[in-house]
């Protein structure tokens, strides 16, 4: 499974690209606007830093297909590697099929709860789907159930359509994501950083370098 960092800092994106961790960025306005730049330069400052290696997942705003067709297109034009995250409602399954059949623009259809919006995603035309496990979980709901129905609906049916997990809040949200049968799962910066540490990483690392003060040196 592929992780993507959800953020739009720009030093938390450098920081974990240089790890190597990472095979794309997830950015929506809610992160953006954190961030207080304007939507077009904080996508364009995250592309001088991943190159044409990552992944960058943009959303739209507009309400209306024709809307969400045109900034698609625009969105698209900034990064050879630009996947376009639309709303899952009628407007968005409808901006979702123009593009499919008029151009070679990428979608993801967000904000997915349910495997029946999935379905109706990848029959859309969409390249992603993203269900967002951690508002599931939220409300009682097994978010780990749902991306485990969706993988075994795409399998059932040879449906190349991949799922992103969104709204993953914890490592084992992570590695729930990965069992089910994820493609892609969208981390915070501070849950990666969370998934790099361990109590017994830290205390191995602490004794070997206290066992390496006792060597005889030169």
């Amino acid at each position: 499974m592929k992780i993507f960092v959800d953020t739009a800092n720009i030093k938390e994106i450098k920081e974990v690209y240089e790890m190597g961790v990472i095979s794309g960025v997830t950015t929506n306005p809610s992160i953006i606007s954190k961030e207080g730049k304007v939507f077009e330069d904080a996508v364009k400052e995250i592309t001088e830093i991943v190159g044409s290696d990552c992944l960058i997942f943009a959303e739209v705003i507009s309400l209306e297909a024709d809307g969400m067709v045109e900034e698609a297109k625009k969105l698209a034009a900034i990064h050879p590697n630009m996947i376009i995250k639309i709303p899952l409602c009628k407007e968005g399954l409808k901006a979702v099929s123009i593009l499919k059949k008029t151009t070679n623009v990428k979608t993801a259809c967000t904000l997915v709860f349910s495997a029946a919006q999935a379905l109706l995603a990848s029959r859309a035309g969409a390249s992603y789907v993203a269900p967002f496990m951690g508002r599931l979980d939220d409300i009682g709901a097994e978010g780990a159930e749902l991306i485990s129905d969706i993988a075994e609906i795409f399998a059932i049916h040879d449906i190349q359509t991949e799922i992103v997990v969104a709204s993953t809040r914890s490592p084992l949200h992570v590695i729930q994501a990965a069992k089910a049968g994820a493609n892609i799962a969208t981390v915070p910066y501070k849950v990666i950083m969370q998934m790099v540490e361990h109590p017994l990483t830290t205390n191995g690392l602490a004794k070997f370098m206290k066992d390496w003060e006792k060597v005889p040196k030169k």
